[in-house]
């Protein structure tokens, strides 16, 4: 038999939940407000404290309205940020698994495809998220089963809000440790967010890529696998023997070179970090000569033209050029072994290639700065440099290599340009 306290705390739980139940939208904003002021921060027993151990019924009240109103946009925030106050309680594992037979995760997941809420309300959304993903495995689990990490690679890729794109880098983080089923989709839907055209994004995207590469908890991609497109079923899982965990996949290579044609600096750090670790953890056959081949791709040949009567345009080609000169010099200045297969892989070649592009000084500075390194460590590549340039050219560039490109001519600029440095005979 129940207490006088008891039976008064009750009734005051059921005149609240009668005054929700008959409140229209103003009446309800108000709610929330003293709700989320009044108990934001409480425990479980807090908050049952406070319900008269009636707090489930509240919630479930909120997720109802919830699914009837995240369409058409009505007090979403405060909605969301009010299933927070339960969600985030401390000892309040109960109200996460609530809130999920609810159908939690699939509204939450909805929220974040829809464009006409605001970035707050999806910021808000990604944070429930968080919150379930912190409650464990299996809950990680089932987001990514839900299309979860599809739907966080696109809203990485497309947000215009960098609050929004910070906390959504959190949750892909998050799904990506302590998740091995599907540590590899999260990894696929990071590469699918390189090639977008926010540097926000792209730098979030690769500075988690890094984080799971050195955490060492992920299974590379099969051979031949593509990542995750943005708009496409999320690829299943696939169980790969553990002697192999660690191993960069191979699917990497083409985005990861492709983001140093990016324009921003932000970028261009954290892909030239991205590439350190990878290098320094079994990097794909691909990466290396990817990375030298780009000293002389095809759209980073000088022009014939005078230089000074055709004004320089700054292409992706001569961006990543510029990029590539300057991280094989960082990657050779971490690890000889490294050196020494980009010497073999014609990287002095393409440095001298890149100091000859007249149309882009810092392709020319970039590449005489890492090409001095390789002079001044290897005595062999300063004979065929020595022999290739000559005698006067080659002082000058002993002299200073930071401005070393803004003493060459044309004519000269041709000779490195067409320079056979690397040649068989010449390594010989």
């Amino acid at each position: 038999m129940t207490s006088v306290k008891e039976q008064e705390a009750i009734k005051k739980l059921m005149v609240f939940l009668q005054e929700w139940d008959n409140a229209r939208r103003v009446a309800r904003n108000h709610i929330l407000d003293n709700f989320i002021r009044s108990n934001n921060g409480k425990t479980e027993p807090e908050l049952e404290l406070e319900f008269s151990q009636g707090a489930s019924l509240f919630l479930a009240r909120l997720a109802a309205w919830l699914r009837l109103t995240y369409m058409h946009s009505t007090c979403i925030s405060k909605l969301l940020k009010s299933i927070g106050v339960f969600l985030s309680a401390a000892s309040g594992r109960r109200y996460v698994i609530e809130f999920l037979e609810l159908g939690g995760v699939l509204m939450l997941l909805e929220i974040l495809g829809l464009n006409h809420l605001k970035e707050e309300d999806k910021k808000e959304a990604v944070k429930l998220l968080q919150l379930i993903a912190d409650a464990g495995r299996k809950y990680k689990e089932l987001i990514c089963e839900s299309y979860g990490v599809q739907s966080l690679a696109k809203l990485l890729a497309t947000s215009s809000s960098a609050e929004v794109q910070d906390e959504v880098q959190i949750l892909l983080d998050s799904l990506g440790r302590g998740n091995p089923k599907y540590q590899n989709q999260v990894y696929s839907g990071l590469l699918a967010v390189l090639p977008c055209g926010s540097p926000h994004g792209q730098q979030l995207a690769l500075q988690t890529l890094r984080s799971m590469q050195v955490s060492g908890g992920f299974a590379p991609l099969p051979i031949g696998s593509q990542r995750v497109a943005l708009h496409a079923a999320a690829p299943q899982p696939a169980l790969v023997p553990q002697d192999v965990l660690g191993e960069a996949p191979p699917a990497v290579v083409t985005p990861l070179l492709a983001v140093l044609g990016s324009a921003h600096p932000a970028v261009h750090y954290e892909a030239v970090q991205l590439l350190l670790t990878l290098v320094s953890r079994r990097a794909p056959p691909a990466l290396l000569p990817g990375l030298v081949a780009l000293l002389t791709a095809p759209g980073t040949e000088p022009r014939a033209e005078d230089p000074a009567l055709c004004p320089t345009e700054q292409t992706p080609a001569h961006i990543q050029q510029a990029a590539a000169a300057k991280a094989v010099g960082i990657l050779a200045k971490e690890s000889a072994e490294v050196a020494e297969e980009l010497i073999q892989l014609k990287v002095v070649h393409g440095l001298m290639v890149a100091v000859g592009n007249l149309d882009y000084p810092l392709s020319q500075r970039n590449a005489s700065i890492s090409l001095e390194y390789f002079v001044r460590t290897y005595p062999f590549v300063e004979e065929c440099v020595r022999k290739a340039v000559g005698h006067t050219l080659f002082q000058l560039f002993k002299d200073c290599p930071e401005t070393w490109y803004t003493k060459i001519d044309r004519v000269q600029a041709e000779e490195l340009a067409s320079n056979l440095v690397d040649s068989p005979e010449d390594m010989a």
